[in-house]
């Protein structure tokens, strides 16, 4: 609170969020007498599925793939359906349970409200189809599809910044924004734009070791080496923003979810640390089980 009062009093020295002249609403059109709206927040769902497509072939295009090409395109159609309804059940269940109450609002994926832990699962369910469908190695085919995580969650995290939404703690760093509409009653107070710290870290840095895995390693043949990175990097990166991050609003005041530390979204990843460096620590062994070789190419190259 101390803080709080603190900041809003010197708020005059920090950049306002109204200032960038940033809306959530790209563009509207009216068709038939009704409103339509073409918001960043979707835009940034498709540019990262898009983006994660032309990756996934570039990937695939390289020694060990552990598909063809048509199995990706397959991928892609049930991996966006795993995305959206994944995302939003999680939403749900983690964040909105009183939404089961109000049915109609569920399909109202327009106003927000999306839980990456969700979306990931429902990804995960879309590999597994495609795998036992086709006979396919799932835990190899989460290692690409790992690789290209990072664009959708780093458009995902700029979408929130534009939309306003997710905002950080209030602080009197020298960056800080005020967002408008934080607070019930009183100025504003300065926050830590915890969006960007969430897309350089889930988005820019995560891609780059990834890349760096794939690239100029043999991660690639060790089943469940580059989703186990993965894994840890995004727990890792989510933990600690959340330390700048404001709990949600249903668990602001909540006593335990509303404390630095124990935020859902940490509690969240707890399971994915431990998962992801379990995986790392085994994947030589699958390796080794599963007789995988390693290319002429990159056995010369090693």
């Amino acid at each position: 609170m101390i803080l709080s009062q603190a900041a809003a009093a010197a708020g005059h020295h920090y950049l306002h969020f109204t200032q960038l002249g940033l809306h959530p609403v790209l563009y509207s059109f009216h068709i038939f007498g009704h409103q339509l709206d073409i918001r960043w927040y979707s835009l940034a769902y498709i540019t990262g599925i898009l983006l994660g497509w032309w990756y996934l072939m570039k990937l695939l295009a390289q020694p060990g793939a552990p598909m063809a090409r048509r199995h990706a395109d397959d991928l892609v159609f049930y991996a966006t359906i795993g995305i959206i309804l994944g995302g939003r059940i999680g939403y749900i269940l983690f964040y909105a349970p009183e939404m089961i109450l109000h049915p109609l609002q569920m399909f109202r994926l327009w106003d927000g409200g999306m839980s990456f832990h969700g979306g990931a699962a429902g990804v995960s369910i879309a590999i597994i189809y495609l795998a036992r469908k086709n006979g396919l190695n799932w835990l190899r085919i989460h290692d690409y599809v790992a690789c290209c995580a990072p664009f959708g969650l780093f458009f995902g995290r700029i979408a929130n910044f534009i939309n306003g939404e997710l905002w950080g703690r209030p602080t009197t760093v020298p960056w800080a924004i005020i967002f408008p509409n934080t607070v019930a009653f009183g100025p504003n107070p300065p926050r830590h734009p915890s969006q960007l710290y969430e897309a350089g870290l889930e988005g820019l840095l995560l891609f780059a070791i990834l890349w760096f895995l794939f690239w100029r390693t043999k991660a690639r043949y060790q089943p469940g080496k580059l989703v186990g990175a993965f894994l840890l990097g995004y727990g890792c990166a989510r933990y600690f923003v959340e330390f700048f991050r404001q709990a949600d609003e249903q668990y602001l005041n909540n006593p335990i979810l509303g404390t630095p530390g124990t935020h859902m979204g940490q509690l969240l990843t707890i399971p994915m640390i431990i998962g992801g460096i379990y995986l790392i620590r085994t994947a030589k062994g699958r390796q080794e089980r599963a007789g995988i070789k390693i290319s002429e190419t990159d056995a010369a190259e090693a």
